[in-house]
């Protein structure tokens, strides 16, 4: 089963920074905007943390939690944190059986070549645990400004 809106989002249990094994449902009572992504320190990935982050403060204001994941090891992920002073958890997904699960692992094409890797996607998920609002093949240049409005307007 893929994720759908107006569907309980699929449930997930991953390694995560700071030592923890991080679940979904952890998080219920609280609005989540979670986040898959290609890889740590890349340009695009880093722009778009780094968005996330300066705005960290607002989704907090509005009672959510963002989440990061893509397929890198913690052990990139505490680098990319410290290096950006990322203020969120960034979950390990290797297996990609999240990713699978939200529908963002797919065939990609780079300079000709085809492989398999995350397109960048953002869910918003409700205090319930259930999905509300979805983008995929995110643009990173004002897609934040994009979530904070739905959840501000819709959730908090």
């Amino acid at each position: 089963m893929t994720a759908a809106v107006g569907q309980p989002a699929p449930e997930f249990r991953l390694p995560a920074t700071g030592g923890a094994e991080v679940s979904l449902s952890d998080f219920r009572g609280r609005s989540v905007l979670l986040y898959f992504y290609p890889k740590d320190m890349t340009p695009t990935c880093t722009n778009q943390a780094c968005d996330l982050r300066d705005r960290a403060d607002e989704f907090g204001g509005a009672d959510a939690v963002i989440l990061g994941i893509s397929p890198d090891p913690v052990k990139q992920h505490e680098k990319f944190i410290a290096k950006y002073g990322l203020p969120f958890l960034l979950l390990s997904d290797e297996d990609h059986a999240a990713a699978e699960a939200y529908g963002v692992w797919q065939l990609k094409k780079l300079y000709g070549r085809e492989y398999m890797g995350i397109e960048r996607s953002t869910f918003i998920i409700d205090k319930n645990g259930v999905l509300v609002k979805e983008w995929r093949k995110v643009k990173v240049k004002g897609h934040v400004d994009q979530a904070l409005q739905y959840i501000k307007e819709h959730l908090s």
